[in-house]
């Protein structure tokens, strides 16, 4: 396959030469996954394809730069047999082993817009990459990440279709899609839960999982969470309600009912009693970035609870914080399930690393073709997202390594150079020819 691998580095010989048995050794890690080599050539083949220099990352053009016949690549998503469940596996157990001290999982949806009404999922609903309501499909996904300040590492643990209910009642659009009959409608939350609870009993340890309000907007999701004691910080809208200390009595009448947060912080004696606090998030190139806030301990509102008409606070106690940007004036509604000994200013730092998940978005469809997908069956999406998920992470690791390796050797060793996972550019620039066999991955004459 012509083509040019995508990462940059400015680096040496011999961190040049570590890329090919590095390619080569992360390609063959799957091979046990294949009872056929033929399949296991075409995983090679499409994986490769999804790294190269091509305009478009899709089937047809993988196939045609390759040299494969087309029907030949979209049977492989489709039809070939090999266990990509074991492959999504090896990927959690391989990030539970790199990071024993755990990291930050990020929670969120992407939109892919599609022309149609056969790749699986697809309908007019809200679209992020569009940012409106738009033909296409949705992908609930959980990154990690370890955020480091210096030489930050991301890639995504689980990507699941979001299949909408109008999909969930058609039989004849689920068989002409192949979609299981296990699957059904769930939103996205749940599959979020679904997600978490996975990464957890595959070895990975999340020290804290993010997320926007979409999700935070849910008690039964912070419940999901407390269930599986997982330490969460997520925000909420500003008409989520709590309250401050538990009401006198359990009643309907609205002066017992929970509060909106925006309430409890502009009137609040709790809130209204604090100084605004000043948290520093992280230095930039542009200074630091710093945010104001104030916090408290809260009740939820037990939506479970029989008696729909009554208000019942959680005996739990989470964190409510109110963020404050003094450069806007942005506000952000917070909420958290740690301890009361937990640090606020850590759990913003938290929070506001879902810069991560954004970026590996971006960087994912740009360098590995994560919405190039043209497939009809449920089955060839789901590979499709495993092999660009396959293809970022050993990207990733491969540009935190050369990064670690170049500021060991180099006297500005404090400074991030390259194009990593955290958003920044690689400086200098490497292309490495890319074909079907990685021992044919070698860079280009000069």
């Amino acid at each position: 396959m012509a083509g040019r691998l995508s990462i940059q580095a400015s680096m040496d010989a011999q961190q040049l030469g570590s890329l090919q048995p590095r390619l080569h050794e992360w390609v063959a890690s799957f091979k046990p996954c294949f009872k056929r080599s033929a399949t296991f050539d075409h995983f090679q083949c499409y994986l490769l394809g999804l790294m190269a220099d091509l305009q478009r990352k899709s089937i047809e053009p993988i196939a045609l730069a390759s040299g494969t016949a087309v029907r030949t690549l979209q049977e492989f998503l489709s039809m070939f047999r090999w266990d990509h469940l074991r492959m999504d596996r090896m990927l959690t157990q391989r990030v539970g082993d790199r990071f024993p001290a755990g990291g930050i999982g990020v929670i969120d949806a992407t939109g892919h817009p599609k022309r149609g009404d056969k790749t699986p999922g697809v309908q007019r609903q809200y679209c992020g990459e569009s940012g409106k309501i738009d033909n296409c499909v949705v992908a609930q996904h959980l990154l990690f990440t370890d955020d480091d300040p210096r030489n930050p590492f991301s890639c995504v643990l689980a990507s699941d279709l979001y299949l909408p209910q109008a999909w969930a009642q058609d039989a004849d659009r689920r068989r002409e899609a192949s979609v299981p009959q296990e699957l059904t409608y769930r939103p996205k939350w749940r599959i979020a839960l679904e997600q978490v609870k996975a990464a957890l009993a595959g070895g990975v340890k999340l020290n804290w999982v993010v997320f926007d309000e979409d999700y935070g907007r849910i008690p039964a999701f912070w419940f999901g969470l407390d269930a599986m004691g997982q330490s969460a910080v997520g925000e909420v809208p500003s008409d989520f309600r709590g309250w401050v200390k538990r009401p006198a009595c359990r009643s309907g009448q609205p002066c017992h009912a929970a509060r909106r947060v925006d309430n409890l912080a502009t009137h609040s004696p709790a809130f209204t009693h604090q100084a605004w606090k000043r948290c520093v998030v992280k230095d930039t190139t542009r200074g630091q970035l710093v945010w104001q806030y104030k916090a408290t301990r809260v009740h939820l509102s037990d939506s479970s609870h029989p008696d729909h008409n009554v208000s019942v606070p959680t005996d739990r106690k989470y964190w409510l914080i109110v963020m404050r940007h003094p450069a806007t004036g942005e506000i952000k509604y917070v909420v958290s399930n740690t301890g009361e000994g937990e640090s606020v200013e850590a759990l913003i730092r938290a929070l506001l690393s879902r810069w991560h998940v954004e970026k590996w978005f971006e960087r994912a469809k740009q360098e590995a073709g994560l919405g190039a997908f043209e497939v009809r069956t449920y089955v060839s999406l789901i590979r499709h997202w495993l092999c660009v998920r396959i293809a970022m992470m050993f990207l990733a690791e491969q540009t935190a390594r050369l990064r670690g390796e170049k500021s060991t050797h180099h006297l500005r060793a404090g400074q991030r150079s390259g194009l990593d996972s955290g958003g920044e550019n690689l400086a200098g620039g490497l292309e490495i020819v890319v074909s079907a066999d990685p021992t044919l991955c070698v860079p280009p004459a000069t």
